[in-house]
């Protein structure tokens, strides 16, 4: 394993409809504390050679504006749904500036709606100005991009499988509601965990706050950091005092160091 620093960032913590959300005035929607204008979930991973992304939201392109990323190397899918792949399109300019294909790494599930949602991306007979993917299909064995160790962790979105990754002693998950023992050990000794906690009442394909704090009190990490929140949840500020002392609300912009 890598023994060099990773740096990562929260690009995104938001669910699928973002916060504030459309014509909603609630008191969440209408806070004017930053750390309540959520876009939609996503992180930037990046080593001292390779820069990554997990997932690419409706949002991509405003998330890599915002924080002025020039260099982009490989995409990494948890899965297809729209709110994790729309911004696909956009890897149009890194593709014009790095003047390479991106490196796309997703299931072969995955792949199949990439193929179906960006068609005219792999159709035969292509035109100038289209997205250039080099595609990559995972399972569940660690793999690695360049200088990055990457370890996957199947997790459950009610039905659906959701591929977790674990970068050396930090896990992401996203879209989950139940993750099997198998898999438990997978991230057991992780020191920064990062799991969904879409909104205190239950739901159907999401961890609510109550069942993400069980999580992080049966793994154990040092830290962990709750995503995918909606405006259901409450106010950052208000939710973050209510949490155990080493859970808190990630934010749009949250860095983080951690050990490859």
């Amino acid at each position: 394993m890598n023994n060099d620093k990773l740096h990562i960032t929260f690009l995104g913590t938001g669910t699928s409809s973002g916060v504030p959300m459309i014509a909603c005035h609630c008191v969440v929607c209408e806070s004017h504390n930053m750390k309540d204008k959520r876009l939609r979930s996503s992180i930037l991973v990046q080593s001292d050679l390779t820069t990554l992304v997990v997932d690419t939201t409706p949002d991509f392109r405003e998330q890599m504006l915002r924080i002025k990323n020039d260099k982009l190397d490989a995409v990494l899918f948890t899965h297809a749904h729209k709110d994790h792949i729309a911004g696909l399109d956009d890897i149009r300019a890194y593709n014009y500036f790095q003047q390479k294909p991106m490196q796309v790494y997703a299931t072969s599930a995955t792949q199949k709606e990439l193929r179906r949602e960006f068609y005219y991306a792999f159709e035969e007979n292509t035109y100038a100005g289209i997205p250039q993917l080099n595609m990559h299909e995972i399972d569940y064995k660690p793999f690695s991009i360049d200088d990055i160790d990457i370890t996957p962790i199947k997790v459950w979105h009610h039905k659906l499988e959701v591929i977790g990754f674990r970068f050396g002693n930090f896990t992401y998950i996203t879209d989950a509601n139940r993750i099997e023992d198998s898999q438990k050990k997978l991230i057991k000794g992780t020191e920064i965990l990062v799991i969904n906690a879409l909104r205190k009442e239950k739901h159907i394909s999401h961890f609510s706050l109550s069942e993400a704090i069980e999580l992080s009190k049966e793994i154990a990490p040092q830290t962990t950091y709750l995503t995918h929140i909606s405006h259901q949840l409450g106010l950052h500020n208000v939710i973050e005092k209510e949490l155990p002392p080493n859970v808190h609300l990630a934010y749009d912009g949250l860095k983080l160091d951690i050990e490859n």
